[in-house]
């Protein structure tokens, strides 16, 4: 009896992690098809992914590796890429590689061949500064977007794959703290 009643309780978890696992490969929200232009920053599109795990192909120009289509690091990518002509190093790496834990404010990523700076940081954010969000217990990949906005009290970020009902750009306060720091 105790036997099948843990039988049970495990095939019941396997049944909703593998159904949590497939509904974020799926399209939800069907006001938008996949690929879909949604939002530009300065004539580089953001498109529509539907389910935040959902990969179409690997996107590529000219033999540099962009990402996976419709991906957060394809969207940063192919923004650097196309904006400032700017080639990473190092053209793979989920979100959380695009930050280097072991380095200091304001220091060189070579990988990215970027200036990393920490949260908080000494220097001020700008536009078109990355923001590398770490990864939780649902997204394990972590997220990257691109500060579009600055103002004296906030930040704005455009996004590419924010999940299926989230909007591709998003406003955070920022604050000056006592220290002077960022």
């Amino acid at each position: 009896n105790m036997i099948k009643k843990t039988i049970l309780v495990i095939g019941l978890i396997a049944v909703i992690f593998l159904s949590y696992r497939g509904l974020k490969k799926v399209n939800l929200n069907t006001g938008y098809e996949i690929g879909q232009e949604i939002d530009s920053l300065n004539n580089v599109f953001v498109y529509y992914n539907g389910g935040v795990d959902n990969v179409v192909q690997r996107n590529t120009i000219e033999g540099y590796n962009l990402g996976l289509e419709y991906q957060c690091v394809e969207f940063v990518k192919r923004y650097y890429y196309e904006h400032f002509n700017h080639k990473m190093p190092d053209s793979y790496g989920h979100a959380i590689s695009f930050y280097d834990k072991k380095l200091a404010d304001g220091k060189p990523n070579k990988q990215r061949n970027l200036t990393q700076f920490t949260n908080p940081s000494n220097s001020q954010p700008k536009e078109s500064d990355l923001i590398v969000m770490k990864g939780t217990l649902f997204n394990r990949y972590g997220h990257v977007a691109i500060i579009s906005r600055v103002t004296a009290s906030e930040i704005e970020i455009i996004q590419q794959n924010p999940g299926p009902f989230s909007p591709s750009r998003e406003v955070f306060e920022l604050m000056e703290m006592s220290d002077g720091k960022w």
